[in-house]
This record gives structure tokens, sequence and C-alpha cells, in this order.
């Protein structure tokens, strides 16, 4: 893996090693002919609570090393309210920390996409993409692939909780269905996860281990805040960063493109930065205005989590099974032949659901968590 210096110049710059900046730093230093740099803020991936499934609920509620843990604007609709906005912070970004629940987005979604006016991104555009980033352990189908980088998996076995959460949805008249990422996107049934042989598969782990380590024209650089594209006559030539607020610049320059892959929240921000927004925001922050875009870092929607929380009876939940010293035999299992409750997500059924029978397509999601 090659190491960057002071400044340095690459043809691609990726800024970002989220769930996509890994996935584009890997796909673009297969060409050995260019160079290509992934700068990240954040550190790497080691942590055990990062491999680890169950370990996610320590970092997910709260801001740490891995989560930027955003809080949002006060919402008007919700009595001003601010909504917490966990974010991956690392190698992986998100995909190193979330519930690791593989999901694509439902077909009318993209359908609807290229009735905007978006060519290529139909269903049956992006369906081939999906079928080559994955490796399925248990589907292999014409909406399945098993040859590529990403695993995706089925809980090897379930506990009485999940099953009885199923029972539940098919007595109250509502379908089951074997793959949530199938022909039925419709109903209760169990999640696939990103989860290989117990350990976490994140975009990192997927794309950035094995043969992409390996390679000379990828270099590979945590802790380096970009602080903004540099732009000349039009056109991004670089970024300038730093590793914190008070640390010194560096530059790192594209001979070719600068991708930015910063995530809902620190993509705008960072174009804002370099002076691409609404004109008259940036000029109030004292940026120089390069393109006026009004559009930039406004109209984000995210949907509502509300959790409800019910007693159980039977020692069958994940906390019946990590009280007091149990928790630390939980933990040495793990460490010892990645076995026991550890090597779940806890969130292993759920379901997608109509709120009213005219609706064509679910507008509601379940998460079951034991």
């Amino acid at each position: 893996m090659a190491q960057a210096k002071d400044e340095a110049r690459f043809d691609f710059v990726v800024v970002g090693a989220g769930s996509a900046g890994c996935a584009l730093a890997a796909r673009l230093s297969e060409d050995p002919s260019v160079t290509v740099a992934l700068l990240e803020a954040g550190p790497e991936d080691k942590a055990l609570l990062l491999k680890m499934p169950s370990g996610s609920g320590n970092i997910l509620p709260e801001k740490g090393p891995h989560n930027w843990g955003f809080s949002s604007a006060p919402q008007s609709h919700l009595m001003g309210r601010e909504t917490y906005q966990p974010r991956g912070r690392g190698l992986g970004g998100s995909s190193s920390i979330n519930g690791m629940i593989y999901i694509r987005g439902h077909a009318r979604d993209f359908d609807h996409w290229r009735q905007l006016g978006l060519t290529g991104w139909g269903y049956r555009d992006v369906l081939p993409y999906f079928r080559r980033s994955e490796r399925n352990e248990r589907f292999s189908d014409a909406y399945h692939g098993t040859g590529g980088p990403l695993t995706v998996s089925t809980p090897d076995e379930t506990s009485e909780l999940y099953q009885a959460f199923l029972r539940a949805g098919e007595a109250a008249g509502y379908p089951l269905t074997e793959d949530f990422n199938g022909r039925s996107q419709e109903g209760f049934g169990l999640f696939q996860t990103t989860i290989r042989d117990g350990a976490r598969a994140s975009s990192s782990a997927a794309y950035l281990r094995g043969e992409a380590a390996s390679r000379r024209n990828l270099a590979i650089i945590t802790r380096a805040h970009v602080l903004r594209v540099l732009i000349e006559e039009g056109r991004a030539i670089g970024v300038e960063i730093a590793a914190d607020r008070n640390a010194p610049r560096r530059i790192i320059r594209a001979s070719r493109e600068v991708v930015v892959c910063a995530g809902a929240f620190q993509s705008p921000q960072i174009l804002m930065l370099s002076g691409i927004g609404p004109g008259a925001a940036l000029q109030k922050a004292g940026v120089p205005v390069l393109s006026s875009s009004p559009d930039v870092g406004r109209h984000l929607q995210d949907h509502l989590d509300l959790g409800l929380v019910w007693d159980c009876p039977l020692p069958v939940t994940v906390y019946s099974q990590t009280r007091g010293l149990r928790r630390a035999l939980v933990g040495l299992r793990y460490l010892i032949d990645r076995s026991g409750p550890a090597r779940s997500n806890h969130i292993e059924a759920g379901a997608f659901l109509r709120t009213r029978p005219e609706l064509e397509v679910p507008d509601i999601q379940l998460h079951m968590f034991d």
C-alpha cells in the first residue's frame, strides 16, 4: 500500500472511506496504470466492538471515536426537538457501526427515479450491480450473486422470540417472505445481514482487504480531515486536509478527478466550504462563492425511528443472556471461537408493510430487537 507524502499527487482522490468510498477506491485501483488516494477523517477499523456484531449496540447510541454523533436542527413538527443522527467515522464509515441489515431499495423506488429522468437508475439497471457486489451465502438466483466481495448471510439459527414475531405477523394476516431482496419485498421475514463467520462484513472489510491492501497504486490515508476541495478555473485539482483543527494543513492533488463520498451530511458541507452552495449562505459564512448552487445542503429527508419496549417473561432476550457476569462470559466465548450471542446483530427479523390497502408499496418498516 502506497504511503502519502506531505504533498502528494494522485490521478484520483476519493474523499471518505465509507460504504461508497471503499468500493469506489477499490474498483478504480484495479487499473494498475492509475493512482488512487482514499482519504478518511476517522481512524482504522480495528476495534473489537466494530468487528463483533453485537458491538454496534455500544457504538451507535452515542458520539465517540467511531461515531460522529450528529444532532439535527430543531424540528418544527417535533415541538423543536433535535434528533440524534449517528454516522460512522473511520474506515468503512457507517457500514462499520450500523446494524448490518442488508436491505436494498424497493424496486418501485428505482423505477421512479428512472421515470424522473435518471437514465440507468431503474431497477433492472441497478440489479446487475447488486448481484456483482454480493457474496450471498444462501441465495443464488436472478436477484443474488455469489462471487462478489460483500458477504451477505442469513442467521444460522434464530431465537424463539423471532419465531414468535413471525408467527404473530402471519396470524395478523400479513404475508411471510423468504427474501426481502428478491421477488417479494413485503411482509414479515428474517433479515439478511453483512456478517461473515461471526464478524461484521463492512465495506472496508469487503473492498479494502485482500488484494486491494497490497496494491501499490492505492494509498489509504486515515485521520485525513478534508477541509475543502481546491478549485482552479472551474476544475477540482485536489483537496486541503489536516489531521485536526490545529494540525498543519497538507495538499493532496488530483490530476484527473476528486470524488466526494463523505456521506449525506459531510458531502454538502465539504462542497459548501469549497465555495459550492447557496450563495447568500456562503457569503454570510465568509466563504468565497465559486459556484452558486441553491440546493446544496438543502432538502435532506430521513424517516422517523420510534422504539417500543415490551417486557418478555421468558429468558430469551439478549438482555437476559448478558446480565451481570454473563456479559463477560459472552465476550469470552466470542473471543475464543466467535460463537454465542455476540455473533448476532440482535435484529434478525422485521417487516415491510403498507399502512393503507390502496398503497402500491410498503411505507413502514419494523425491526425486531431481542
